[in-house]
Parts: structure tokens; C-alpha cells; sequence
């Protein structure tokens, strides 16, 4: 179990703790700068978003510490509108952005090609996130804020697969997110392209299916999936015309390039014990790669607690507990620096695959044999699809 709880409620609700979580918002006027200086300052979103945050890492150093779980809900206002506000201020940037491109403001297509692609670092390092943080409460208005930020991105589908698939499966073979051992991420990349659509659809007709509908029946979410990214997609054609909406898949394809970069790093190699016949064990800590580091965790609103986001999906991002290393992996830098590490293979396999043995060896040393862990050749859970 995580370590004894510091912070109570008193101290959480404070607007003071609360504001670093808002790091994001920093973006914003860097956005700006990028759209109406041009040239190098393009490079200023990815390299805030990947390099600054990371330098921050080193001086922040690490926060350990772990609220009290049990804080209610109205303790976490401050924190919550972060979350809330996140679309609209996403949403009035790339949507901006896009009409000053494409009616003068910017003359290069190059130009323009970097500051769509830097504006996904908004709307996938950020906006991604924070959908993934709305997706998992039970406010019906959440949840559809977090289906408009995935449809900004055209990756709508992500809501089923995560919380039908991801969340049942991790760590199997039945989840084509979690990334296998040896696995590059480049190949990762076009193996979760091809599966993760047709695995979520295939979750959502199982659902309908126990309810004696048919996967076509109007309350399949992929038809208000369709609906939504068609909304985006005619938007960005109306505002830019076709230059405006290649500029938008820019982005948009930037921003799910990213959080696939996340996905790679959070399972990368670890596997749950097959116990035979399809069962497989319970999900554990030590199925999720973890990072303590204080800066990125603001800048990720604690994604990197993610063992205890297996633990307790619905919990609210300021509760997320972290956990010690004989409890549950840990990383030995924060998410950003780490996705840049996945982009060079040899250079991952180089930082990662020591760890991974070593946590087979602490976790599980009476395993003889990884090959069908590796490889995925273990059969798939019960009742998966």
C-alpha cells in the first residue's frame, strides 16, 4: 500500500497547491508567440513542452508525499477547473491559430506545418490528459468534455478502448497499449494504429451485445464519435479551407503521436502472471511504471502516479497516490524526458530493458521463460473479445 497519507483537506484545498497544476496555461502565450513571430519560434511549443519541463524536473526534484484519499470533492474545486476550462481554451487557440495561418498571418508552409505540429503538444500532452482525467469521472458533463477534447484530435475511439480494454486488460495480451518487452516504439506505433480502433469497436459491440442490440444500434458511441470529429473536421474546412484542414490533421496527428509515446512508456515490458486457462492475475502496482518527479507531474496532473490510477480509476488526480520501488516500478526520469528516450530505440532498450529485468527478478524470479510474454503469445483473458 502506498505510504501513510500528509496532506489532509485543509491543506489541499488551498488555491496556493492547487496553482501548480496550471503550469499548462503557460503554453498558451508560447502558442501566440509561435503564431506571430514565425520562423524559430515555432520550436518554442515542443521544446517547452519536452525540453523546459524536463530541466524543471531536475530542479524540482521529487514529491513523495501522498494526500489523504478520503478528501471530498468540494476540497477540490481549484483543481477541478483546470480540467473544466481546458476545452474552450484549446479549443479558441488551435481554432485561432488556424484562421491567422491560413488569412495572412503567416507566410511559409514549413511555418505553418511546425506550429500545427507544436500546437499538438497542446492539445495531446495536455489536452489528451486532461480528457483522460474527465473520461473517468461520473459527471455526465465531464464526460463530454473529454469527448470533445478527443474529438479535436480524432482519436475518439480512445475513450472505449481505455476504459473497456486498457483498463480490463492491461499488462495481456488482449491490450494492444500495453507495449511488450523488446518492443520498439516505432513499431509499437503502427502496431496500436492498426489495433486500437477495431479493438474498441469490437468492446462496444460486446457491450451491446449483452443487452440484445446490435453493434449498429443508435446508443453505439461511435456514431456521436463520427458526429463530433465530422463537426471538427467541417470547422477546420470552413475556417482554412483545404490548407486549414491539413494543418488541422498536423495537429491533430501530432497530438496522437504523443500520447501514444505515453502509452509506450506506462506498461513498457511488464506483463501479469498467466495462471493458466486465460486468468490471469489481479492488476497490481507493479504493473505500471511510475514517476515521482514533481514539475511533470504538475505538467501531467499526476498521469505519472499510475499505478494507483489502476488501482482506483475514478480517483480524482489531486488524491493519486504514489508508491515506493518494492511496491511498484519507477522510472528514472519523468514522462517527457522519457518519450524523447522512446523515440531512439537503441536508446530506450539501453535505459529500460536492465529495468525490466530487474523487475522480473523482484517481482517474479520463479518465471524460467519470458518468450510468450515477449512476444504476446499467451493466450488472451477470458471472455475478451
Amino acid at each position: 500500500m502506498p505510504a501513510e497519507p500528509t496532506r489532509g483537506a485543509r491543506e489541499i484545498r488551498r488555491l496556493r497547491n492547487a496553482l501548480p497544476f496550471w503550469i499548462s496555461l503557460l503554453l498558451l502565450p508560447v502558442a501566440w508567440v509561435a503564431a506571430t513571430v514565425g520562423g524559430w519560434a515555432v520550436l518554442l511549443l515542443p521544446l517547452f513542452g519536452w525540453g523546459m519541463v524536463t530541466v524543471l524536473d531536475i530542479a524540482g526534484g521529487l514529491d513523495e508525499s501522498n494526500p489523504d484519499p478520503q478528501v471530498g470533492e468540494g476540497d477540490l474545486l481549484w483543481y477541478r477547473l483546470i480540467t473544466l476550462i481546458w476545452f474552450p481554451v484549446q479549443f479558441v487557440t488551435v481554432f485561432g491559430c488556424l484562421w491567422w495561418a491560413t488569412h495572412g498571418g503567416m507566410e511559409g508552409t514549413l511555418e505553418k506545418i511546425g506550429l500545427f505540429f507544436g500546437l499538438g503538444v497542446i492539445s495531446g500532452a495536455v489536452g489528451i490528459v486532461y480528457a483522460h482525467e474527465l473520461l473517468h469521472q461520473r459527471n455526465r458533463a465531464e464526460r463530454w468534455l473529454g469527448d470533445l477534447l478527443l474529438a479535436m484530435v480524432l482519436y475518439s475511439h480512445f475513450r472505449s478502448e481505455h476504459l473497456l480494454v486498457h483498463h480490463r486488460y492491461v499488462a495481456t495480451p488482449r491490450d494492444p497499449v500495453s507495449a511488450r518487452y523488446n518492443e520498439g516504439f516505432h513499431r509499437y506505433y503502427l502496431r496500436v494504429l492498426r489495433s486500437c480502433p477495431p479493438s474498441a469497436w469490437r468492446a462496444e459491440a460486446q457491450m451491446l451485445a449483452r443487452k440484445g442490440l446490435g453493434p449498429w444500434h443508435w446508443s453505439n458511441p461511435f456514431w456521436k464519435y463520427a458526429a463530433l470529429q465530422g463537426a471538427m473536421l467541417g470547422l477546420a474546412l470552413a475556417i482554412g479551407g483545404w490548407a486549414g484542414l491539413g494543418l488541422f490533421l498536423v495537429q491533430a496527428s501530432s497530438a496522437i503521436w504523443q500520447l501514444e509515446l505515453t502509452n509506450y512508456i506506462e506498461h513498457y515490458g511488464l506483463t501479469r502472471r498467466h495462471l493458466g486457462d486465460g486468468r490471469y492475475e489481479h492488476v497490481l502496482p507493479r504493473h505500471s511504471w511510475n514517476a515521482a518527479h514533481k514539475v511533470s507531474n504538475w505538467f501531467l496532473i499526476n498521469l505519472q502516479r499510475h499505478s494507483d490510477h489502476h488501482y482506483k480509476p475514478d480517483r480524482r488526480f489531486p488524491l493519486l497516490q504514489t508508491y515506493t520501488a518494492d511496491e511498484a516500478p519507477q522510472l528514472p526520469y519523468g514522462y517527457p524526458a522519457m518519450t524523447t528516450l522512446a523515440m531512439i530505440p537503441p536508446l530506450w532498450r539501453r535505459v529500460m530493458n536492465p529495468r525490466v529485468r530487474a523487475w522480473r527478478r523482484q517481482f517474479y524470479p520463479d518465471i524460467e521463460d519470458w518468450t510468450p510474454y515477449n512476444r504476446g503469445r499467451l493466450p488472451k483473458p477470458r471472455g475478451a473479445s
